[in-house]
């Protein structure tokens, strides 16, 4: 199969995005850094926890009093500051809101920290967070990441669904990078209704909030470019999801014309029109075709009922499009092999090695047939293509 392609875990995608954004853009590092220090000293205990508790209890019972807030049930739960981390889903983006809302709280406990702390090492680490956490550019950034993130957000959880709409997530991906541009555009148009230090509005407008989301979209549109995306849109033609809402002949001969030409010859292409006609009044309207949701079922079931071999160029098409397994690989996998794989020195690898990397160790299974003798002239004929 020349060109049989594979695009595997696109929340592990959206993902890497976020954290390449962390990286690169200076202040929005330091950002992250800096709220883990605080959530670290602030839930690094039980004694701790219990003060923030009681501070968030205060909080609520004199926000209550004052009538700033409404009673009910379910509403104005004491919870806890959340932790980020790199391999859990929208943990960054929850680690967020939790400080937004217990900021008060937070500030409180961090307060009296600073001030009673049992030794040196306590108070002056308390301080210092106390200092981070109150200043301007910590507060603008956390609202900024908030925004950002929670636009990411609805995609990132679309993306973790086990079987995926591949349709409904290209929309996502699409609605998600206009709404970042719209909040870039937003931010350009604004402007100050008093007079500000010159430097420290491009510092913060230009050095923090246009770099941060400049980064966010680049990364977005090349890691999902429309490449993939039209590919992926074409391949959900032929899937049964819905009963088969999505089937369109057209989309399915044009994913075979631009994507695998090489896989058909011309009268396949020909014929593979035709069959699909048939297709269409036949397996489509098959009873024992009508449950089905997945392209793995699919194929099964043509397989169980022979119609494979009636059908044997769709048959061939739909394994093909199974080695794109956005539609059946869970986050859990990837994120339990990249627990395993980030060492420290494979963090400093580029993104596209890793990913190649851990694509071979999450399918370790296919990478094990693979013969060192067959990859030597696989390379080996690799020269010779180039020559010619």
């Amino acid at each position: 199969c020349p060109y049989a392609y594979y695009v595997h875990c696109w929340a592990h995608k959206l993902q890497l995005a976020l954290v390449a954004a962390s990286r690169e853009a200076k202040h929005v590092h330091q950002f992250f850094v800096h709220l883990t220090s605080i959530i670290n000293i602030v839930v690094g205990s039980s004694k701790r926890h219990d003060e923030l508790q009681s501070a968030q209890a205060a909080e609520i019972e004199n926000l209550i009093a004052s009538n700033e807030i409404e009673t009910g049930k379910g509403a104005n739960q004491i919870g806890t500051l959340q932790r980020a981390g790199d391999t859990r889903w929208g943990s960054h983006f929850q680690s967020i809101c939790s400080l937004m809302r217990m900021f008060s709280a937070t500030c409180s406990v961090i307060n009296t920290i600073s001030n009673e702390g049992s030794n040196y090492s306590q108070r002056g680490d308390a301080e210092a967070a106390y200092m981070v956490l109150t200043s301007f550019e910590f507060i603008l950034i956390l609202h900024m990441m908030k925004k950002i993130m929670g636009i990411t957000n609805a995609l990132c959880q679309s993306l973790q669904q086990n079987s995926q709409d591949i349709v409904n997530a290209m929309s996502l991906v699409s609605t998600t990078k206009m709404l970042i541009q719209n909040l870039r555009d937003d931010g350009a148009r604004g402007k100050s209704r008093h007079q500000v230090d010159k430097s420290m509005e491009h510092h913060f407008r230009i050095d923090i909030f246009t770099a941060t989301i400049d980064f966010q979209l680049q990364e977005l549109n090349n890691r999902f470019n429309e490449n993939t995306m039209e590919l992926l849109i074409l391949s959900a033609a032929l899937s049964p999801k819905g009963a088969y809402k999505s089937f369109k002949i057209d989309d399915i001969c044009k994913l075979v014309e631009k994507f695998y030409p090489q896989d058909f010859t011309e009268q396949e292409k020909f014929l593979l029109r035709i069959q699909l006609q048939h297709y269409e009044l036949d397996v489509l309207t098959h009873l024992d075709f009508q449950d089905m949701s997945t392209l793995s079922e699919l194929c099964r079931g043509l397989a169980i009922s022979e119609k494979s071999k009636i059908y044997y160029l769709i048959d061939r098409l739909i394994r093909l499009v199974l080695t794109l397994p956005v539609s059946t690989a869970t986050t859990e996998r990837a994120f339990s092999a990249m627990k395993l794989i980030k060492t420290r020195l494979r963090t400093r690898m580029e993104d596209e090695f890793l990913a190649d990397h851990l694509l071979v160790y999450i399918e370790k299974e296919i990478a094990k047939n693979f013969t060192l003798e067959m990859i030597m002239n696989e390379f080996y004929s690799m020269k010779d293509r180039r020559r010619t």
